[in-house]
C-alpha cells in the first residue's frame, strides 16, 4: 500500500466534511471564473455598443455575488481546516498510543527528542497536506479549469495554444516532487536531531554549568541548526525554480497568443472583447498554476511526514501471546539455565543462569555494574524477553502469562526514580484503576516517611511535584517511590539500588519502612551496600552475567570468596590472601567505586534540591 493510499484511510471518515468543503471552494473559483468570464459582453455589447443598462444590472449584483464569494470561502477554508486539524489530533493520539505500547527494546534504539518531533513536528506537515495542500489543490483546480472554459467558449484557437505547455509542466512537477519529497525526509530527521540536542541539554543542565560545556554545546547545536536551515533553503529554492520555470513556459504561450492575434487576418473573428477576455484569463491562470507548484512541496512534505510516522506505527507492538490470567501469586521465582542478550550485542548479559526463590524469601543480587543484576529484574517483569531457558513464577512460564496481569504481581522501586509532574497523591496512587481511597494514599506516605515532609509543602500531599519530581530532593523522590510500592501492595518486590538516594537519616528512615514492604513478600533486592541485605535469605555474587556463588550471609563469609572480601572491604576489615585475589581485586573495586560514584551524584543532587 502506497503512502498516500494509508493517508487516504484517515480521510475517509470526513467524506461529509469534504463534500461541503469541495462545494465550497469550487463556488468561490466559479464566482470568479463567472465574473472574469463577462468581460467580453462589458466590453462588445456594453461600451462598444453604448449600452449602460448591462453596466446597471452589474452594479446592483456586485455586492451579492461577492457576498456569497465571502460564504463559499469561509464554508471551504473553515471545513479544510476543521479537517486538518481532526487528522492531526487523530495521528498524534494514535502515534502516542503506539509510543506507550511498544517494547522496551525501541524505546532504547530511539532517541526521546527524535520521538517528540515525529509527534509535534511531522503531524503539523501532515495538517499542511490534509489542510492548505488540499484547499489550494481544490480552489485553484477549480479556477484553473472554469479559466479553460471560458477561454475555450471565447476562442478555441487562441486557447489551444496555451495547452501545449500541459506536458512540459507536467514534467517539472514530477521531477520536483521526488525532491521536494527527499529534502524534506531530511528536514525531519534535522528536526528530530534539534530535539534531541534541546532536550539532553535541559536533562544535563547542572552537568553543563558544572563542567564549563555551554561552549560546547552551542557550538554543535549551531551546526545542527545550520543543518536544519539549509535543508530548509534547499527546499524553498527547489519550489522558487518549479514555479519560476512554469510561469516562464506560461508566458511563452502567452507572448504567442499576443503574437497571433496581431497578424492581420489570422483571426477573423476575434473581436475587443474576445480577445482582451482571453488574454485576462490566460494572466490569471499564472497565479493558480504557481499556486499549484507551490502546493505541490507542501504536499510533498506532507506525505515524507507520513511515510515517518507510517515508519513508526508499523513497529510490532509489545508481544502479549499469554493466555493465562493471574490474581495474586504465591511469588515462587525460577530461573532454568536461562541466557539473555540484548540486541547488537554480541557477548550475553546473562549466560546460564539458574536459582529459585520460594514465596516470602528476598534474593539479593549483588556485582558491578554492567554484570546483569538489573537485567534479571528486566526480564522478571518481561520489558525483555530472554533467548534460552525458562523463568517460571509460581512454576508458570512467564510468556504464558497476560502482561498486565505479570506486572501487577510487581512493584519496582529503582535508583531512578521517575516522578510525573502531577500530585504527590497522584504520583503515589500512579496506575490504580477505580476510585482511589485516600486513606490508603496516607497510610503509604507515612510508612514511607513521606508524611514527614509533607508539611513543607505549599499543598501538602496535593502538591504538584514539577517535571521528574525536580521540587523535591533525591531522598524524598526515593521515599515517593517506595510509597507508591507500598501502595500498589504487589506480591513481588523489586528494589533496585533503592537506598541509593538517601542520605545517613533518611536511610535510617527508610530501612524499617523498606523491611515493612518486604514482609509476606517475595523481594529481588539489586544492592551494593552489603549492610542492607545481611538478612537476605539468597545472595548471588554475579560477574560478567553469571552467577559465581550464593548463599547467605552467613554461608558466604565462611565460603572466603568474593562476598567475604566485597564484606572486608566494605567495614575495613584486613583481607586475607586467597586463589581468587585477582577477580576478588577487580569485582570489589568496581562495586566499591560504583557505590562512592552513586553516593556523591545522589550527595549533590540533594544539596541541589
Amino acid at each position: 500500500m502506497t503512502i498516500f493510499s494509508r493517508f487516504k484511510q484517515y480521510l475517509v471518515q470526513f467524506r461529509l466534511a469534504f463534500v461541503l468543503a469541495i462545494v465550497g471552494m469550487i463556488g468561490y473559483s466559479l464566482i470568479d471564473v463567472m465574473v472574469l468570464g463577462q468581460l467580453k459582453p462589458l466590453i462588445d455589447d456594453s461600451l462598444n455598443k453604448a449600452d449602460y443598462e448591462y453596466l446597471r444590472i452589474a452594479a446592483y449584483c456586485i455586492v451579492p455575488i461577492f457576498i456569497l464569494r465571502g460564504v463559499f470561502n469561509f464554508i471551504g477554508s473553515y471545513t479544510v481546516s476543521w479537517i486538518g486539524s481532526s487528522i492531526v489530533m487523530q495521528m498524534r493520539q494514535s502515534l502516542f498510543s503506539q509510543y506507550i505500547h511498544l517494547p522496551v527494546e525501541f524505546h532504547d534504539k530511539n532517541s526521546t527528542g527524535s520521538l517528540i518531533s515525529k509527534v509535534i513536528y511531522d503531524t503539523e506537515q501532515v495538517s499542511s497536506a490534509a489542510g492548505k495542500a488540499l484547499l489550494t489543490l481544490v480552489q485553484e483546480g477549480a479556477l484553473v479549469v472554469g479559466l479553460l472554459v471560458v477561454m475555450f467558449y471565447y476562442s478555441w484557437q487562441l486557447s489551444l495554444i496555451f495547452l501545449l505547455i500541459g506536458p512540459v509542466v507536467a514534467v517539472i512537477v514530477s521531477v520536483v516532487s521526488k525532491r521536494f519529497r527527499l529534502v524534506s525526509k531530511r528536514i525531519q530527521q534535522t528536526m528530530g536531531s534539534l530535539t534531541s540536542s534541546v532536550e539532553q541539554v535541559l536533562k544535563g543542565h547542572k552537568v553543563v554549568l558544572m563542567f564549563g560545556g555551554q561552549a560546547i554545546e552551542a557550538e554543535q547545536f549551531a551546526q545542527r541548526n545550520n543543518h536544519n536551515r539549509q535543508q530548509n533553503m534547499k527546499l524553498i529554492v527547489a519550489r522558487i525554480l518549479s514555479v519560476s520555470s512554469i510561469q516562464v513556459i506560461a508566458s511563452v504561450a502567452l507572448a504567442v497568443v499576443l503574437y497571433v492575434a496581431s497578424v492581420p487576418g489570422l483571426l477573423d473573428s476575434l473581436t475587443p472583447g474576445v480577445f482582451v477576455s482571453v488574454v485576462v484569463n490566460m494572466t490569471m491562470l499564472l497565479k493558480p498554476l504557481k499556486q499549484l507548484t507551490t502546493v505541490n512541496s507542501e504536499f510533498q512534505r506532507g506525505m515524507a511526514a507520513c511515510a515517518s510516522i507510517f515508519e513508526v506505527m508499523d513497529e510490532l507492538k509489545e508481544a502479549d501471546n499469554g493466555t493465562q490470567t493471574l490474581q495474586r501469586v504465591q511469588g515462587k521465582i525460577e530461573f532454568k539455565h536461562v541466557t539473555f542478550s540484548y540486541a547488537n550485542k554480541q557477548n550475553p548479559a546473562l549466560k546460564n543462569v539458574s536459582f529459585t526463590v520460594q514465596p516470602g524469601q528476598t534474593c539479593a543480587l549483588v556485582g558491578r555494574s554492567g554484570s546483569g543484576k538489573s537485567t534479571i529484574a528486566s526480564l522478571l517483569t518481561r520489558f525483555y524477553n530472554y533467548q534460552q531457558g525458562e523463568v517460571r513464577l509460581d512454576d508458570i512460564l512467564l510468556p504464558d502469562i497476560k502482561l498486565t496481569d505479570l506486572r501487577q504481581q510487581f512493584a519496582l522501586v529503582s535508583q531512578h526514580v521517575v516522578l510525573f509532574n502531577d500530585t504527590i497523591a497522584n504520583n503515589i496512587a500512579y496506575g490504580a484503576v477505580g476510585p482511589v481511597d485516600r486513606a490508603k494514599i496516607m497510610a503509604a506516605a507515612k510508612t514511607a516517611h513521606v508524611e514527614e515532609f509533607l508539611s513543607q509543602l505549599p499543598k501538602g500531599i496535593d502538591t504538584v511535584v514539577g517535571e521528574n519530581g525536580f521540587m523535591l530532593s533525591g531522598g524524598q523522590r526515593q521515599r515517593l517511590a517506595i510509597a507508591r510500592a507500598l501502595f500498589a501492595d504487589a506480591p513481588v518486590l523489586i528494589l533496585d539500588e533503592a537506598t541509593s538516594a538517601l542520605d545517613t537519616e533518611s536511610e535510617r528512615l527508610i530501612q524499617d519502612a523498606l523491611e515493612k514492604l518486604q514482609q509476606n513478600r517475595t523481594s529481588i533486592v539489586v544492592a551494593h551496600r552489603l549492610s542492607t541485605i545481611e538478612n537476605a535469605d539468597i545472595i548471588l555474587v554475579i560477574e560478567a552475567g553469571q552467577i559465581i556463588e550464593q548463599g547467605n550471609h552467613q554461608s558466604l563469609l565462611k565460603q572466603n570468596g568474593v562476598y567475604a572480601q566485597l564484606h572486608k572491604m566494605q567495614f575495613g576489615e584486613n583481607i586475607t590472601s586467597s586463589n581468587q585475589s585477582a577477580q576478588i581485586e577487580k569485582v570489589a573495586v568496581d562495586i566499591v567505586a560504583d557505590e562512592l560514584v552513586t553516593k556523591n551524584a545522589n550527595k549533590g543532587e540533594s544539596e541541589g534540591a
